[in-house]
């Protein structure tokens, strides 16, 4: 399966799970990650047929989308999207229902995450499965680094509306703050910088361009949407800028003139190896493979 280890992913698409005629076109949209919900787009009385339905599509039909017959893993063909199923917390049906998708199919997006023994829960029903682990309450901030560092967890996600519900405002201070506890506790922890939530103002694209533009430069990258319209807005944002990449080429030519000693930028900047990292991160974004 293409994961997080194999490429970034800059843009995730939510599909309700209960209207299956949506999952061939939430992936035709291109989106690196598909995100089949359970929770919050699903009605209470809908929620065994969403169940029913991407169970389907995970063991029949995303594999012929996917791969077009080739193979028989969802990730087989280059540029097929990561696939996640974001559970109702606490729900055991949902569970005991992806226990029949064949291994390598999926990974779980796994909300209002507060320890590390809610991610032990599911690994207990679900081994093997990576788990992106939605932080939505200040217990949960606060244990970032306990829930990011347990073996299963391969991204963190933040659920802005319910944290800013039991906090009582969602002042842009608030979550710069939480973005970067979130961020920090992400790398601690050696994974790599988490999604931005999806942005609720479908039309609203300069609202979603600025807010994204915000989180980016806190350190986020990529970020969910909840409808096709806001995937170019946040794939632009994403894309490496042009003094990026003419930057990122300058340092690594410098670098390798100098061995990989520090050395000067024609402009005058001190570059060394700690760089290389980040110069590389934004070739291989400008030049995805």
């Amino acid at each position: 399966m293409t994961g997080p280890a194999e490429r970034p992913v800059v843009t995730a698409l939510y599909v309700p799970g209960d209207r299956p005629d949506r999952f061939a076109k939430a992936v035709a949209t291109g989106a690196d990650l598909v995100i089949l919900d359970l929770e919050d787009a699903v009605a209470p009385r809908a929620k065994a047929a969403a169940r029913d339905a991407v169970v389907e599509w995970l063991t029949a039909g995303a594999v012929s989308d996917a791969s077009s017959g080739s193979d028989a893993d969802a990730g087989a063909r280059a540029g097929a999207p990561v696939y996640q199923v974001r559970v109702n917390a606490g729900e055991e049906a949902d569970l005991r229902a992806l226990e029949a998708v064949p291994a390598g199919r999926f990974e779980l997006r796994l909300p209002k995450v507060e320890s590390a023994a809610d991610v032990d829960r599911v690994v207990l029903a679900l081994p093997g499965v990576p788990v992106t682990a939605l932080i939505e309450s200040a217990l949960g901030v606060e244990r970032a680094f306990e829930i990011a560092s347990h073996p299963a967890v391969t991204r963190l996600g933040l659920g802005e509306s319910d944290l800013a519900s039991e906090l009582g405002t969602r002042s842009a201070e608030v979550v710069d703050h939480v973005r970067i506890r979130l961020l920090l506790a992400a790398k601690a922890a050696g994974l790599p910088a988490p999604l931005l939530s999806a942005y609720p103002g479908i039309g609203d694209d300069e609202g979603l361009r600025a807010d994204t533009v915000r989180g980016r430069d806190l350190g986020w990258f990529g970020r969910a949407a909840i409808h096709p319209s806001q995937l170019a807005v946040i794939a632009r944002v994403f894309a490496p800028r042009e003094e990026e990449v003419e930057w990122a080429r300058a340092v690594l030519t410098a670098l390798a003139d100098s061995s990989g000693a520090a050395t000067r930028l024609p402009g005058g900047e001190m570059v060394d190896e700690a760089m290389r990292g980040r110069a590389e991160s934004i070739l291989g974004r400008a030049s995805p493979a």
